[in-house]
């Protein structure tokens, strides 16, 4: 009885639907569609994972439903030889026609590759401060093909992503700490030991200069006019500029508060004596 179940089994499988094609190849191609669906599905579900939190969700949608297209697009294309369909007439046109979209869209597709490439990556998000050539400002919005920078004077920019991310990306706030110079030039009659303190002392009292790293007051050189002090101090990144502004008016007000100016570009001319002719 079993093998009667078997032998007809076999004949049903390779009892020709038309041309060449049978019914074991209609199955198999089923099979093909379906694994691929069940693939598509997880992989779509694993990037909806993944990307929740870093796209919008309209672009979401959008990415998922492109992956999942283009996972039964190869399926089905892989299964047509099976069931006796030749593509080669419509991959020549389509080949042709793709390549011809490929010129027009060449920037579209490097721009959605790029901005996949910065999702992956992030090195930057919704909220930093970055620097993109001569573009500076706050990060508005990020998307596939490309992200809306703020700028300080409140310039609205788009950016694509192509050149966003074949470019340096400097983020002044992706570090905790930040740290900024100043370059200030005292009298050589003043006392530079206490120059030194008195700055010392204004950037420790200072409630966001930070003590470690610690703050460097040293003389760099001797300049045309006094002595060239440097002061390097670190703070934390979010107030970087409020503080570098503050505390430099802090550092000039105790100075001059202590009979300590700042020296004023000096020039000596010498004249010399002629020297008498004698008679």
């Amino acid at each position: 009885m079993i093998e009667e179940i078997f032998l007809l089994t076999l004949r049903i499988l390779e009892f020709p639907l038309y041309g060449e094609v049978k019914v074991r190849d209609l199955i198999l191609a089923i099979l093909v569609i379906i694994i691929a669906a069940i693939i598509a599905k997880f992989i779509s579900m694993s990037l909806r994972r993944s990307l929740t939190d870093k796209m919008r969700k309209d672009q979401l949608e959008l990415l998922l439903k492109f992956v999942y297209a283009t996972i039964l697009l190869f399926a089905f294309a892989s299964v047509t030889p099976i069931l006796g369909v030749n593509l080669t007439g419509l991959l020549v046109a389509g080949g042709i026609v793709g390549i011809a979209i490929g010129f027009a869209s060449q920037k579209v597709v490097s721009n959605f590759l790029s901005g996949l490439f910065l999702i992956a990556e992030r090195p930057i998000k919704i909220g930093d401060q970055i620097i993109v050539e001569n573009v500076a400002g706050y990060v508005e919005d990020m998307s596939i093909m490309s992200t809306i920078v703020r700028t300080y004077d409140g310039l609205y920019v788009r950016i694509p992503n192509e050149k966003l991310f074949s470019s340096n990306i400097t983020n002044p706030i992706a570090n905790v700490a930040r740290r900024f110079d100043y370059q200030m030039s005292i009298r050589y009659g003043d006392d530079v030991n206490k120059a030194i303190e008195i700055i010392r002392k204004v950037i420790e009292d200072y409630p966001f200069a930070l003590k470690i790293p610690e703050p460097r007051v040293f003389v760099d050189n001797l300049g045309d006019s006094g002595f060239n002090i440097v002061a390097r101090i670190w703070t934390p990144s979010g107030v970087w500029l409020e503080v570098k502004m503050d505390l430099l008016l802090k550092i000039k007000l105790e100075l001059e508060k202590n009979g300590i100016e700042i020296s004023l570009p000096q020039r000596v001319i010498w004249f010399g004596k002629s020297e008498k002719k004698s008679a």
